[in-house]
Parts: C-alpha cells; structure tokens; sequence
C-alpha cells in the first residue's frame, strides 16, 4: 500500500445546504487523514455532490459527473441526485457508488470501500471549525435537514426526507466555534427554517449549562449573543416570525429576511399547494417594516406556472407593486420529475413563459432601482469580501454572499477580508451601491 496520503477530489453543486452537507464530508475526510486535490489529475478518486432540484441542476449534475469520470475514472456520487441512482447509472453505469443526500456515513463507507484510509484519524490534523468551502469570515449554519411541506412543484421531501431539526445546543457549539475561528457572519440555512424544531416539540436544549429552547426565536437570540452578523435564509411567514422582528430591530440580528413566496395569486398559491393569502402577508410586511425600518426582503418567484392565466400574472405584478420587496429572484416553471405539477392541466407555452419573465423583472428593476438611489447619501456598516489594489468588494446588512448586491469602496484601502468598516453611500449602480469610508469622506 502506499505511504502517500490519499487524495480526493471534490465538486459541490447546488444551494448552500448541499455546502454545508460537502464542508461536513470533507471535515470526515479531513479527520481520516485523507488529502483534498484541487485538480482531477491529483485524485485518486473524486466525489461530486449533487443537486437534483430541477431538469437543470439535474443536468449539471450529470454533466459534472461525466467530467469527472472522463477526467479521472473513479467517481461517487452522492447529494439529492443520488436518490435516483438508477438514472445515474443509466448515463453513467462507470460510477464506483451512489448515496443519497446527507448520508454522511454511506459516504465514507464508500470511500472507506474504494480508497482505504492511510493512518489513525486521532493523529489527523482538523481545525474545530471543520473543513470550509466559503471564504473564512462568513460561514453557513444549517440547523435542520428535510421538509415537511409537500409543495406541487418540489420534491425536496423526497429527496431529503421530512424534517429533523438538530438540537439547539449542537446548533449553538457549532456557531461558537465558527465565531472562535474569525467568522464575522453565520447565514442560516435549512429548507424551511421557520419549522425549526417543529419535529422535536420545540423541547428545551441546553447550552452552556442554560437552557435554550429548540425554536428559531430563541435560537436566533442566541446566535445574536456571539456579537456576530447572523443573517436567516428560506423563512416561511410562520406566525413565530412576527418575533424576529424585535431581535432585528434591537441589532441582535441582521434586519434581513429571506422569505420565498413564489406568486400573488391566490389561485396560483392553491395550485403550487402554498399558503394562499397574500393580503394577509401585505399587512405583515407593513407591519414589520413599521417595527423595524431598516428591514430587507428577499424572495423568490415563479411565472408560467401551469394554469398561471394573464390574470393570474397580473395579480402577481400588483402584488410586487405593493410588497415593494428589496431584493427578488425570479424563474420560469420548469416540469421536475416526481413533481405532483406536472399532472396540473393548462401548460404555459415557453414563448409565454420567458415574456413574463422578462416583463416581472422590468417592473421588480424599477423597484429595486428607487430602493438603491434611496440609499445614496447615507453611512452604514459594511463587512470586507475582497481586497484589490483598486478597490474593496464589501457588502451590507442588505446583501447575502453571492445572491445579493455588493458596496465597492473606490481606492487602495489597508483592509482585510472580514473587517468591519463604516462607509457613506456616493452613488447606486444597477444592482450595487458605491461608497467612501467615512473617515475619509470627514476629512474632506
């Protein structure tokens, strides 16, 4: 056997739970002593990370896969496409195992199986925080696996299973030791995080010797307590999220929701079998923007849903109008396979589908546009992503890593990535702001 420590190549696809799900099987090969190659031709054998979602990712996946087994030959797979092993290996019969999504231990199994560890894991070298795939100042917490919702256009539940929330205070150890490595932000992810402890009854945890109900309430207060930016992700309007607000407003945590709505109308809700009372969620929005002004939305969005009429469409254009949301995704349905919508009558042709999308983001640019020019003029906190000789790449309490817009600050600042800087808004672009520090801007 060699004496060389064994390499494995990694490729992660899709949303930032598959990330975390990667950052732990990379930790595991950490702590077995095996070696991570950034390139094919360094491996001895390589794990692609899949996302099943939709057609798309789907084909990426496959894709990834067949680059890998060209690359290098020896190939597992696992994540949310590994469900559905006997497509894999219709496309790809070379691939050495399957597994499912969040099957840690299969995982290792496999690679135990293909590429036997080298040495002792107690003698292996892992920093507390575990193996990250983001840059060292944020990092993603995930704090539950699965979904109990059976949306028409998803099939996440089968996939992933159905909710199971971590105990709080394995949540809270974890964040303790990414705040103790220099993480400056932890962004809260699970596929729906306002269930949050649904599953366990919301029963009480312990951490630190106190006790810490298992509710994302309570559990986002604590996360404030690290002195960190703590930013939450895919909130559902649960009635529990009317008691972020005040933990928002008091600085405890980012002023930010991620909240995916997917339509304004109620017909179209019904259909995609989601909570179907917009004018319900209009009222909360105000109110929650009336407690905490400085409160972001984010959502996400599908036009041509199958049976989504012009009057449907309509409705939803109306309620972007009204919801004035700060920051907005938007897709064209697409069929996924296992998904109960691909039975529903009334298909949107393409051609249609693409024309409403089109037509959804020139109204949402308009909005977002008022809403940067807005903020030209002010000052506020920002945490360094980049460092150039030119600039520095900062973003807001407004702005998720990757999905949102960025601050540039203008000159050759002795900056860090993960500082923490004030600046003053000098101009908005189309989806960025431009700013100085404001020591700076003082001294003129």
């Amino acid at each position: 056997m060699s004496t060389e420590t064994p390499q494995i190549g990694f490729v992660s696809l899709g949303c930032p739970k598959n990330l975390v799900d990667s950052e732990r099987i990379l930790t595991q090969l950490r702590a077995e002593g095996y070696g991570v190659s950034p390139t094919y031709s360094g491996a001895d054998l390589v794990l692609v990370n899949t996302c099943g979602f939709i057609d798309a990712a789907v084909e990426e996946s496959l894709e990834a896969i067949g680059e890998a087994l060209d690359e290098n030959g020896r190939v597992i797979v696992t994540g949310c496409l590994g469900a559905r092993e006997a497509e894999i290996r219709k496309t790809h019969p070379g691939v050495l195992a399957v597994t499912g999504p969040h099957d840690y231990e299969a995982v290792m199994s496999a690679v135990h199986d293909h590429l036997p560890q080298l040495h002792d894991p107690y003698t292996s070298l892992v920093p507390p925080q575990g193996v990250k795939l983001t840059p060292h100042h944020y990092a993603y917490l995930k704090i539950s696996e699965g979904c109990n919702h059976h949306c028409s256009f998803c099939i996440i539940p089968s996939l992933r299973g159905g909710l199971v929330s971590r105990p709080a205070g394995e949540v809270m150890g974890e964040a303790e030791r990414l705040a103790d490595a220099g993480v400056r932000e932890l962004l809260v992810v699970s596929q729906d995080t306002s269930a949050y402890g649904l599953d366990l009854k919301y029963r009480t945890d312990f951490w630190g010797g106190r006790p810490l109900k298992t509710r994302l309430p309570e559990l986002a207060g604590a996360l404030g307590s690290l002195g960190i930016w703590v930013r939450l992700h895919y909130v559902y309007p649960y009635p529990s999220v009317d008691e972020l607000i005040p933990l928002m407003a008091s600085g405890e945590i980012l002023p930010y929701l991620d909240m995916p709505l997917q339509h304004g109308s109620e017909s179209v809700l019904r259909a995609m079998r989601r909570p179907a009372a917009t004018e319900k969620v209009l009222k909360r929005l105000a109110g929650w923007r009336r407690q905490c002004p400085d409160l972001t939305l984010r959502s996400t969005f599908i036009v041509g849903f199958p049976g989504e009429t012009e009057e449907d469409f309509e409705q939803l254009l109306e309620f972007l109008r009204e919801a004035r949301l700060d920051r907005v995704g938007c897709f064209s349905y697409s069929p996924v396979a296992g998904a109960a919508a691909n039975d529903l009558p009334n298909a949107v042709p393409e051609p249609l589908k693409q024309e409403r999308l089109e037509r959804f983001m020139e109204v949402q640019e308009g909005i977002s546009a008022e809403k940067l020019q807005a903020r030209v003029g002010s000052s506020m906190i920002v945490l360094v992503d980049e460092v150039s000789r030119e600039r520095v790449v900062a973003r807001s309490a407004a702005d998720a890593p990757e999905i949102d817009g960025t601050v540039i600050v203008e000159g050759d600042w002795e900056l860090d990535p993960g500082d923490f800087i004030e600046v003053r808004i000098t101009a908005a672009a189309e989806h960025d702001l431009l700013a100085v520090p404001v020591e700076t801007d003082d001294r003129e």
